[in-house]
């Protein structure tokens, strides 16, 4: 969530302040319209810097920022800007701007709709993490392939069977096209799935990060030929395809209506393709043009 955050901001060419909270019980327990007094959902609201002067522009994401994001909205007697990523299920005619994916089914004048999440990978980004890791990884076969690892989440289980299932598929596509593999695990991965997968790779070209020094996802980005990456993450599959490369979606055990209607918009879109141990190669454009979405924000807060 901050780092769509940072990723808007930064499009904007805004230097953001960034704010963590964690409301306490019963607030992180109840919807945003039961919020009655946000502000005291916080311990200490004014060490979190959460008072005025109030800020600008607010961009805030996930459940539990929305009731605090419209409370700020209302002290500043409505001139700050409040812009929310992700669907606020919750009065989104009070928001400014609201950024939210295509599978959000999200409708309105100020929603701007996008196909994945937001994101900051940039060609810059991605030329200076080249040039960072080109010596970690200049070692193994060609083509490389990124391995995007997820973790379990509310929709998707993530066990052991299926690491050893996706090195199976990894191997017999390696096989057939002389791989090397870059493989790095999200802070979701359950180790007892890592070692299942990487066990089951020992006869392939394969470098796994484990957790130690720089971490290398954005060099992975920049220096693969193609990704293969487990289906729980939107923000991973969607960082993929901004590289404009062929990402392959490992399936998990799992899933939901919302998770199935990005996932199809994805390859409708001619974007991802099911990975059946086959690294194939395709072309797309990447989605989601930054500067289309900063012209619709920019209209919707009047920011010049």
């Amino acid at each position: 969530m901050m780092s769509q955050c940072v990723a808007l901001a930064e499009m904007l060419e805004l230097k953001p302040e960034i704010k963590i909270i964690d409301p306490r019980f019963p607030w992180s327990k109840l919807p945003p319209s039961l919020w009655l007094a946000p502000f005291a959902a916080l311990d200490d609201v004014e060490s979190i810097g959460l008072c005025a002067p109030w800020p600008p522009i607010l961009i805030a994401s996930g459940r539990q920022t929305v009731a605090l994001a419209l409370a700020i909205k209302r002290a500043s007697e409505g001139k700050t800007k409040l812009i929310q990523i992700q669907n606020p299920r919750f009065g989104i005619s009070r928001f400014d701007a609201i950024v939210a994916p295509m599978h959000d089914n999200l409708h309105g004048n100020n929603v701007i709709s996008t196909i994945g999440s937001v994101h900051g990978i940039t060609q810059a980004k991605l030329r200076s993490a080249a040039n960072q890791f080109r010596e970690t990884y200049k070692t193994l076969p060609r083509p490389l392939i990124g391995i995007l690892i997820g973790g379990p989440n509310k929709q998707y289980r993530m066990t052991s069977e299926l690491g050893f299932r996706l090195g199976k598929l990894l191997v017999r596509g390696v096989k057939r096209s002389g791989a090397g593999l870059a493989i790095t695990p999200s802070r979701r991965t359950h180790k007892d799935l890592m070692s299942a997968l990487t066990c089951s790779l020992k006869e392939v070209n394969f470098r796994n990060w484990d957790g130690k020094g720089d971490n290398p996802y954005l060099g992975i980005l920049a220096l693969c030929d193609s990704f293969v990456v487990t289906s729980d993450s939107v923000n991973m599959i969607s960082e993929a395809a901004a590289t404009g490369k062929p990402v392959h979606v490992f399936e998990l055990d799992g899933g939901s209506p919302k998770f199935d209607r990005f996932h199809h918009q994805m390859r409708e879109a001619g974007i991802t393709r099911p990975f059946m141990g086959k690294f194939e190669d395709w072309e797309y454009s990447p989605p989601n043009d930054p500067s289309n979405i900063v012209q619709q924000v920019k209209l919707r807060i009047n920011l010049d």
